[in-house]
């Protein structure tokens, strides 16, 4: 049985998509989220200062397996978010959300099917799908 959520959420962007109806706008403002939510970790660490990046190249053994790499890439990241950067960037993620929904109810496609798939696709893969 499909997830109810995920469903009701689909419908809901389905019927509230009027002003950028167009699947040209769709793809331009899901663009648009996607850039936003980039901008607002960014600010993050630019302004807020909540979070800090320190980033250098890692040193990788040569006879490192690949469940060490986990262990040796790091994301880099310093801090945590603030409540205020975390609602923002909560607000823009959600802004991609619905414009991705969009786009799957412009291509009939069901959103819960995406994440099942991609959820197999993990299973299977595990480990070796070095993402």
């Amino acid at each position: 049985m499909k997830d109810l959520l995920i469903d009701h959420f689909q419908e809901t962007v389905n019927e509230l998509l009027i002003r950028h109806k167009s699947i040209l706008d769709v793809l331009s403002k899901l663009n648009e989220a996607s850039a936003r939510v980039h901008r607002a970790t960014v600010k993050a660490v630019t302004q807020c200062g909540c979070l800090k990046i320190d980033a250098k190249k890692p040193t990788i053994p040569e006879d490192a397996t690949i469940l060490q790499l986990k262990e040796i890439f790091d994301t880099h990241l310093k801090g945590e978010l603030c409540p205020n950067c975390k609602d923002t960037i909560e607000k823009e993620m959600g802004r991609l959300l619905f414009y991705l929904t969009a786009l799957c109810n412009h291509l009939d496609i069901n959103l819960y099917d995406v994440f099942i798939k991609e959820q197999k696709a993990l299973d299977t893969l595990n480990i070796f799908n070095f993402t």
